[in-house]
Order: structure tokens, then C-alpha cells, then sequence
């Protein structure tokens, strides 16, 4: 028989809406009362699993993870809340993570493409411009949607961040993956880069350090959301101190991004830019953080709500993924206080039900 878990608490059905009454039955949610008794009675301030929309399963320091480890970071993220991950590229082959009820639901975007020694040893396929566009087209018909190019990375003949490929090939880039039926996403430090990426009609900017009042306008008209993974971002100085004996301007280059880092992100949001949250976890940055990096989002300014939508409700709906709706699947978590009051809540959840079953 299929349990039955009644969810006592409030329901936060959006980040200003609210509702009482539901359950889970055979692991979909239902605002309407079963003739059954529940199996279950979970109390608490209930909300969608959280997305990481910027995640890296598969992937360690040194490049590709074996399978035990790539399922210990995804069981990480669940236990954190991330019931619905994005890959931003990954040289594991996770497919074998997809369709069952132990991880968290899984968007693979493939592996990331990027210029050839222009970047983290063992993480890309890497290729030079001429084979962007082919590599492209693979990574599209490999992935769930989605191609991850990295944009820019340091130039070491430079001394500095430089983009990786011409911008007429990054527009066929992209051009490729559209007429696959897939989306694009771009690692994107500096500021150059994002004039570029916004030409080529790209659909997502990871990071977007280098955003500058005038690439806001664009990005608000052409619809293209940031995932600004702050807990990453953190890092910069510790890059910087490294890189100073050898590449002084680059050093200085990532100190400045990293100094702007919030004021950006909020710009970016009062501005009407869609921002959602992504850890960048899977080689520096550790699996499960996605409460620090809400937590990080509303540090930089964005009211509480804004920064548990974009790990929540729109996030989901921007992934083409179910919230809280009459039924829809049961990927909820449940906080002991309510989030958008006391913040920190999420650090702790009470529980975590993940397709109808209480895993946590």
C-alpha cells in the first residue's frame, strides 16, 4: 500500500502565498484530505525541494570521480534539500543517477567545452575554435538539455582573464546547441566575455563577475538569468594570492571582480535580472551547501523571499520542474521555523521527502 505523509505545517505554495492542508499519496502531493488515515504527520513550514541550479556531481579536484563517490556528493545535496540539481558539466557519465528515488532529480548538461589548455586539467573536452561547434553538437545530444561552454579563463600569454574562443564562433556555438533543442550556459569571469556570450544569444551566464551597468539592460530584454554561485566566488583572493608572483594583473583583475561580487548581484536584481542559486560544488566547493549559498544571495541583498525563489519556486519553473501543486510530485522540504522570518532555518531542515518518501 502507498504510504500516506499529511504535511501539518504552512505551505508556502510561492514566496508570498501561502496554504494548509496537504499530503503526499503515492509519492504525489494533494491539497485534498484522503478517506485514509496517514501513515505519516510531518509538521513544519513546507517548500519545494531546493534546486542547485549550478552543481558538478561526477566531478572531483582532479577531473572525473568514480560512481561511489559521485553518488556520496548527490546523497550530500539531499540530505542539504537539493532535490532537483542542474550539471554544469561533468566527465562522469551520471546518467546512471536518473530515474530512481535514492538522489536527487538530475538535469545533466554533459561535459563542459572549453579551449584547449585554457583550463582546470582533466575537467572539458577541450578543442580549439575551429572544433567548437562540433563539440557543441556532441555535448547537446549527450546532455538533458543543457551545454556548458567555458567563456573565459586566464590567457597566460596575456597575464590576465581573456575570452576562450572568437565571438563569431561562440554565435555558431550556440547556434549548434539551438538547433539540437538545447539550451547554453557560459562560465563567464570577466567583462568582455559577457558582451560576447549576450551577441551570441546564450541562454544562461554562470558567475557573471564582470557584469557592468550596461550589460543590464541586455540581459533584462534578452531574458538571460545569472547563477552568481557566491560560495565560489568567496575564493577569488585565495586564486589571487596564487597567481600574483607569475600573473600580477590577473591577480588584481579577480581581486576587483571578488570586491564587487554582491553589489553586482544585486544591481543585477534590481534591475530585473532572473538570479538563481547554484554552489559550484563538485571540486573546490564542497557538496550540500545550498543553504549558504541562499544565505549568501540575501547577504548581497536580495530580500529573503528573492533569495528562496531562486533556489525554490521560479527556479523550478525555469527547469520545467514541479513545485507545490496539486499532483505534483512529492519533492518537498520542511523547515522547523519559517524561512522567510528566520533565515538560517535552512541550515537545519526538519525533514526532506524526496518523490514521496521521508528520507530525512
Amino acid at each position: 500500500m502507498p504510504e500516506i505523509i499529511q504535511f501539518t505545517g504552512t505551505v508556502l505554495t510561492g514566496p508570498d502565498s501561502e496554504a494548509r492542508g496537504l499530503w503526499s499519496i503515492n509519492g504525489r502531493l494533494t491539497f485534498r484530505q484522503p478517506a485514509k488515515a496517514p501513515d505519516r504527520i510531518l509538521a513544519g513550514w513546507v517548500l519545494p525541494g531546493f534546486v542547485d541550479a549550478h552543481c558538478h556531481i561526477g566531478l572531483g579536484v582532479g577531473g572525473a570521480v568514480d560512481a561511489a563517490t559521485a553518488g556520496d556528493q548527490a546523497r550530500t545535496d539531499l540530505m542539504a534539500g537539493t532535490l532537483l540539481v542542474r550539471d554544469a558539466g561533468s566527465p562522469a557519465d551520471t546518467r546512471w543517477l536518473q530515474g530512481g528515488s535514492d538522489f536527487p532529480v538530475l538535469i545533466r548538461a554533459g561535459r563542459h567545452v572549453a579551449r584547449t589548455r585554457r583550463y582546470l586539467r582533466g575537467f572539458a573536452e577541450e578543442v580549439e575554435p575551429d572544433g567548437l561547434v562540433e563539440a557543441v553538437r556532441k555535448q547537446a545530444r549527450d546532455g538533458d538539455g543543457w551545454v556548458k561552454l567555458v567563456g573565459d579563463w586566464i590567457d597566460r600569454g596575456a597575464g590576465d582573464l581573456a575570452p576562450s574562443f572568437p565571438a563569431a564562433v561562440v554565435r555558431d556555438a550556440v547556434q549548434a546547441a539551438h538547433d539540437e533543442g538545447a539550451r547554453v550556459t557560459a562560465h563567464c569571469f570577466a567583462e568582455e566575455t559577457l558582451d560576447d556570450v549576450l551577441d551570441a544569444g546564450i541562454d544562461c551566464v554562470e558567475h557573471a563577475t564582470g557584469l557592468l551597468p550596461r550589460h543590464l539592460p541586455r540581459f533584462v530584454e534578452q531574458r538571460v538569468p545569472i547563477v552568481p554561485t557566491l560560495i565560489n566566488i568567496a575564493t577569488f583572493p585565495d586564486i589571487a594570492a596564487q597567481a600574483d608572483p607569475k600573473f600580477p594583473a590577473y591577480a588584481a583583475h579577480m581581486r576587483a571582480l571578488w570586491e564587487r561580487r554582491e553589489e553586482r548581484v544585486l544591481e543585477a536584481y534590481e534591475a530585473g535580472v532572473r538570479i538563481y542559486a547554484g554552489t559550484d560544488a563538485g571540486s573546490v566547493i564542497t557538496h550540500g551547501r545550498i543553504a549558504d549559498e541562499i544565505l549568501a544571495l540575501h547577504a548581497a541583498g536580495l530580500p529573503i523571499a528573492a533569495a528562496l525563489d531562486a533556489a525554490c519556486w521560479s527556479a523550478r519553473t525555469w527547469l520545467g520542474a514541479e513545485g507545490i501543486a496539486e499532483g505534483a510530485r512529492a519533492d518537498v522540504v520542511l523547515c522547523r521555523e519559517d524561512p522567510r522570518m528566520v533565515p538560517d532555518t535552512v541550515r537545519d531542515l526538519a525533514h526532506v521527502v524526496l518523490g514521496g518518501r521521508l528520507v530525512r
